[in-house]
């Protein structure tokens, strides 16, 4: 049975707002069902009081580079301190979203079409030649990316060539490396994957509408910008075809506890995989948490649930 237990909160990336909102969520829904929760940030007294005074569970909700690219799991695991959550190879691997890609392709998922080129490269070749050469392989319209980070930070839709520069010059300010993706156009959707004692399941797929009709941080985040349906404005057969999906990337990439995987299904009714988080957003417009209240489950159960199982690892 986990006794005290406590969320890592905050961190220094530039999602450091939501992972506040995030771990003050997650921390009341816990409480509320009668556990010892303290939230905290990381800094360079962290690992001193946690070696000092040992949760019996971390729960690690810090987004972007900070929480989802395995370092923190990693002097977790030095230290013997179990944790919700994927191990850190298997966060490196969904972070990086090019790593993502390959792999959930290779494990038989279809996503869109795209290229990742570091800064440097626009730097060595020239920025017009190279912007050029992904116009011609990938045509319009186009998604920029940062490789890596969540919360659609740094994310342009392009759908003039005019626009790809500024587009890059976004990207940039995020991450040292872009994903350049062929837009698909159609219903994007979030599943969310839990495991429990009989194994993974799968949440109902949540619809998102941005009002502007890219999903970028703003839709995320402004209340009332973005629309939601739970579940998904979606047959049964789709959806079902979206959880075998979101199923297939859990376990190709070999995650653990909690994961969400974000489609886009186009016209023809065929899921394209995006990328996947592993640390799923738990603010009140966050998708996991709906999905979650969707299933006629309670937050505050799910997470003791998958706490009590990190426990006993």
């Amino acid at each position: 049975m986990t006794h005290h237990m406590l969320v890592l909160a905050g961190g220094l990336s530039h999602e450091r707002d939501v992972s506040l909102r995030s771990g003050r969520r997650v921390a009341e829904a816990l409480r509320g069902v009668g556990l010892d929760v303290t939230v905290r940030d990381i800094d360079a007294t962290f690992l001193g009081e946690l070696a000092n005074d040992r949760p019996s569970v971390v729960i690690p909700l810090l987004h972007g580079a900070s929480g989802e690219d395995g370092a923190i799991r990693a002097v977790l695991d030095a230290m013997a301190v179990p944790y919700v959550g994927s191990d850190p190879d298997a966060c490196r691997a969904a972070f990086d979203k090019p790593t993502a890609k390959a792999r959930v392709a290779a494990a038989g998922l279809l996503t869109p079409r795209s290229v990742a080129l570091p800064q440097t490269t626009f730097r060595e070749l020239g920025a017009a030649p190279v912007m050029g050469a992904l116009l011609d392989t990938l045509g319009l319209p186009l998604v920029v990316k940062p490789a890596q980070g969540g919360s659609s930070l740094g994310a342009t839709a392009v759908r003039e060539a005019a626009d790809l520069p500024a587009a890059m010059v976004s990207c940039f300010s995020y991450a040292d490396t872009a994903l350049v993706e062929q837009l698909v156009s159609g219903i994007e959707i979030a599943v969310s994957v839990i495991e429990t004692v009989e194994g993974p399941m799968s949440l109902p797929p949540v619809e998102i509408a941005p009002d502007g009709g890219f999903y970028d941080y703003a839709a995320r985040y402004t209340a009332g910008a973005t629309e939601f349906f739970v579940p998904a404005r979606i047959d049964l057969e789709t959806a079902a075809v979206c959880s075998k999906a979101a199923l297939l990337a859990h376990s190709a990439l070999g995650l653990r506890d909690l994961s969400r995987t974000d489609l886009i299904i186009d016209s023809s009714g065929q899921p394209y995989f995006l990328e996947v988080n592993v640390a799923p957003g738990m603010t009140e417009t966050s998708l996991f948490p709906q999905a979650v209240t969707a299933a006629g489950l309670e937050l505050g159960a799910i997470w003791r649930q998958l706490a009590e199982r990190a426990g006993v690892r």
